[in-house]
């Protein structure tokens, strides 16, 4: 039994579930991200990890952190395989910002402690293995696993995403001219706000009432915008139906390992516009445009300059490449082989 520990669950979570299932029984385990809570769920996971000992046969983190701390003890005491899958925060230092695990003394430590003792890491981009960033020029161009813990010798493999493209896909209904759509969650925390983009977001959109923005995902977060929408959670088939009514997705994160979002939304036809940032170039490619720097200016005559083309092209373009690099079997093939679940 493989033992799946996670400090929230999400629709990743989901989608690992549904990919090992078939070919071994997984467990899985939430935390907690709330520090008051972290005391009595360290005791809790202790006692969990215990009872399941038995039956453990590995150990599977998402995201390095406190809540990964003692399956890799378990793994290293009882000489069981531990996998994490690095997935952003825990893979960056911005403390500009208020973003990454690094910029916590006790967090760093779990972090750090986690990725060193673990038996292999398995990231979601090459971004979060080393990464020169340049994006905002207020944050430390050094981010990425190697330049934060130098003396790493777990073995990494990087391992994207991948859709279910079967079902995010072009309904063939023309989306609205100069709509755009984003979605994240926890925007509400002006900080994770800052971190997905929405502050370049809402002045893009100051400067261009005619155009129609909706952000998706929480809905207490505040515009004061009349042309941005707001709405909160929203189920898959909701989702689809949005992303088929825009036309362009903007996934403008100062950081980002490999956002889900983007990948579903091309995969609708959605044309991406992002930030040069984590694995979104090369989920782009040549399909949308990548912004080099945080600046309003480029960002709007980027926009400018590229709507001039065929955009037909384009949605045809970002549709096609999710579904020939990014769908659902090419990552379940590489999960189930760097867990050994398959020869």
């Amino acid at each position: 039994m493989i033992l799946y520990t996670f400090p929230v669950h999400t629709a990743f979570i989901d989608r690992d579930l549904e990919m090992i299932q078939p070919a071994a029984e997984i467990k899985p385990l939430e935390f907690t991200q709330s520090p008051v809570k972290l005391p009595f769920y360290f005791v809790l996971q202790f006692f969990k990890l215990l009872w399941y000992l038995p039956k453990t046969t590995q150990y599977l983190c998402f995201f390095g952190g406190y809540h990964s701390v003692l399956p890799v003890w378990f793994g290293k005491v009882f000489g069981k395989k531990c996998t994490i899958q690095a997935g952003g925060t825990d893979c960056i230092n911005m403390p500009e910002i208020g973003y990454g695990n690094f910029r916590k003394k006790w967090l760093r430590k779990a972090t750090v402690y986690s990725f060193k003792n673990c038996s292999l890491i398995l990231p979601v981009a090459e971004a979060l293995v080393k990464q020169d960033y340049s994006y905002d020029s207020r944050i430390s161009s050094k981010q990425g696993l190697l330049n934060l813990i130098p003396d790493l010798t777990t073995p990494i493999e990087v391992i994207p995403n991948g859709f279910d493209t079967d079902f995010w896909k072009d309904l063939g209904k023309p989306g609205k001219l100069y709509s755009f759509i984003s979605v994240a969650t926890g925007t509400s925390n002006p900080s994770r706000a800052i971190v997905k983009g929405y502050d370049l977001i809402e002045k893009l959109a100051s400067i261009h009432p005619n155009w129609t923005f909706t952000l998706v995902g929480d809905s207490e977060y505040i515009s004061l915008n009349p042309n941005v929408q707001v709405l909160g959670k929203m189920y898959r088939k909701e989702l689809l139906e949005l992303y088929n009514s825009h036309q362009f997705y903007l996934q403008l994160s100062t950081s980002e390992g490999f956002p889900n979002a983007l990948g579903e939304a091309m995969s609708c036809g959605c044309i991406p516009i992002g930030s040069a940032v984590g694995a979104i170039p090369e989920i782009v490619g040549d399909s949308g445009v990548i912004l080099k720097e945080k600046n309003l200016d480029l960002l709007e005559s980027a926009i400018k300059d590229f709507t001039n083309q065929d955009l037909n092209h384009f949605s045809e373009a970002a549709s096609k490449r999710i579904q020939q690099l990014f769908n659902f079997e090419k990552r379940k093939k590489a999960l189930l082989k760097a867990l050994n679940l398959v020869s």
